[in-house]
């Protein structure tokens, strides 16, 4: 299929998110021959693999839109063995350029098709499936090999829109997650089990249609961020991002147990704010505790995450704590970081529970942009201190992912993988990093002879897949 370029994403004037690492490639390959530097630990048997939004076009009017496009290298026995970009065969991509509601918004009915996904966001494994995931849509599944097999509804249980960021339980083997609508219900609760099967489907009731981009999970509950930032009708049928900030709306969070309904729900008022990425959320004897990137608004005026200009350092996501008394109903807060950080992660053995470990994207002082050149490593038993891996000056790094080693016997002995964008070869490598020395040379680097798109969400999909 031949897709003609849109002259806005080319040239010196197209916008912040479609130059640099940000720039669409345009054709699928599979690569065979890769570079490696260092060696690659020969436990890592699997596949690394990110989701990037990627228009076939060159252009979209947002960094949120673009089709969805996965780029993955298969690890075995110390070996690269391959490298694949692909896009994610939707009616999006199967419509190159056409406005998502067109395709998707029977208007005589009102009702929406959920199949209709740029599949943009996030990839994860879960119940032998690998799903590529978009808060819009129903998940799509797609192979090992990256290919699209299509949209996956639970056997027809799922009939929403399903997150991008589920959680996933240590102890049951859980997958927990949400559905978020411009059309009441505002919000569903979905819990699966961990052979795929959707067990619980639950209604909550939120203020009112809010971009619920995450959530939090312990082991006892479920955790939703009902924050000012809503869906506009008019800005919808104008194309491009349809939330705007509120200042008439609430700023809150709900506590759910995990197997409970709304009538369970107790919600906690907090200080306006956003918050795109949860770092984790456990159980402190009475108090529940979530870790998250907070910023104090969004998309006041506009939609435009235009990021050639570095914000105000108070306008910038920083690791923030919310602490909620389940006794009392008190709430404290406070900043853990004053530097800026994004796309936080910890070790899957701890989501849910207390842990003492969690890896962010971090932003070099020495570096133009307000995020990136540096891998954070917070220690949140001393403060939230953190080891720092910078990268060489203008590197792009993106989210970075926990890998457990075999038989390891501390939370942080495991390794950390990311894409890196090299700016002075248009190319990128995958970097493997020591987690319990994030500071030191890495590991091992695995070249790749082209542009792996700077885009969202990760996962390391280890065997059998």
């Amino acid at each position: 299929m031949s897709v003609e370029l849109d002259p806005r994403g080319q040239g010196p004037d197209a916008p912040w998110h479609l130059i640099g690492g940000r720039k669409p490639v345009f054709e699928e390959v599979t690569l065979t021959d890769l570079e490696v530097k260092g060696e690659i630990p020969r436990e890592l048997n699997g596949r690394y693999i990110r989701n990037t939004a990627n228009p076939q076009t060159g252009y979209t009017e947002h960094w949120f839109i673009g089709d969805g496009m996965l780029h993955g290298i298969e690890l075995r026995d110390g070996e690269a063995r391959w490298y694949r970009n692909r896009w994610v065969r939707t009616p999006m991509f199967a419509h190159p350029g056409v406005d998502r509601l067109t395709l998707a918004l029977d208007a005589e009915k009102f009702t929406f098709d959920y199949a209709v996904s740029a599949a943009n966001t996030h990839v994860i494994g879960h119940g032998g499936r690998i799903l590529a995931l978009e808060e819009g849509s129903f998940p799509y599944e797609v192979t090992k090999e990256l290919d699209t097999v299509g949209p996956h509804t639970f056997d027809g249980a799922l009939t929403g829109p399903f997150t991008a960021h589920p959680k996933f339980c240590p102890d049951t083997g859980e997958m927990l997650g949400f559905g978020y609508a411009p059309v009441p219900p505002y919000l569903t609760y979905f819990r699966v089990d961990a052979q795929g099967n959707l067990v619980q489907k639950t209604e909550v009731t939120v203020t009112g249609p809010t971009m619920m981009h995450d959530f939090a999970a312990t082991r006892n509950h479920a955790i939703f961020m009902d924050l000012p930032a809503v869906f506009d009708v008019e800005l919808a049928m104008k194309g491009g991002m349809p939330i705007r900030w509120s200042d008439d709306y609430p700023a809150r969070f709900g506590i759910m147990p995990r197997e409970g309904g709304d009538a369970d729900v107790r919600w906690f008022d907090v200080q306006p704010c956003y918050c795109f990425h949860t770092l984790n959320a456990f159980e402190d004897g009475n108090d529940v505790v979530v870790y998250g990137m907070r910023v104090p608004e969004i998309w006041r005026d506009s939609a435009n995450m235009d990021m050639s200009v570095t914000p105000p350092p108070e306008d910038l996501p920083r690791l923030h704590e919310w602490r909620f008394d389940m006794t009392s109903g008190a709430v404290k807060e406070r900043y853990l970081d004053d530097e800026p950080s994004e796309f936080p992660r910890v070790p899957a053995s701890v989501q849910g529970h207390r842990m003492r470990y969690g890896y962010a994207l971090g932003g070099d002082p020495n570096a133009e942009a307000a995020l990136g050149g540096q891998i954070n490593k917070y220690d949140l038993d001393s403060g939230a201190s953190k080891q720092v891996h910078r990268f060489p000056t203008g590197h792009e790094p993106g989210e970075s992912v926990f890998i457990p080693r075999e038989g390891g016997r501390s939370e942080d002995d495991g390794y950390l993988m990311t894409y890196v964008w090299n700016p002075e070869t248009d190319t990128s490598y995958l970097v493997i990093l020591d987690a319990a020395n994030v500071a030191d040379a890495p590991l091992a680097e695995v070249h790749i002879p082209r542009r792996v798109v700077s885009g969202f969400h990760s996962s390391w999909i280890p065997d059998p897949a």
